[in-house]
């Protein structure tokens, strides 16, 4: 048979704060600046290697 919890004990469990279910997840962070400009970088990259690809491509062909 459970025993009963004592008073103090209740208390005690009634006063903490709710706990947050482990689906919802953390709460988010801020974006940091690094973060923005790592993001910036990548993609100027990545822009670059598209242009020297088709540069590359195009520069086989025979110009007019």
């Amino acid at each position: 048979m459970p025993r009963a919890l004592d008073l103090r004990r209740s208390r005690h469990l009634l006063a903490q704060a709710p706990l947050r279910h482990r689906a919802h997840g953390p709460e988010p962070r801020p974006v940091r600046t690094s973060d923005l400009v790592l993001a910036l970088l990548s993609v100027v990259m990545l822009g670059g290697l598209a242009l020297a690809a088709a540069f590359a491509l195009t520069a086989g062909t025979a110009a007019p």
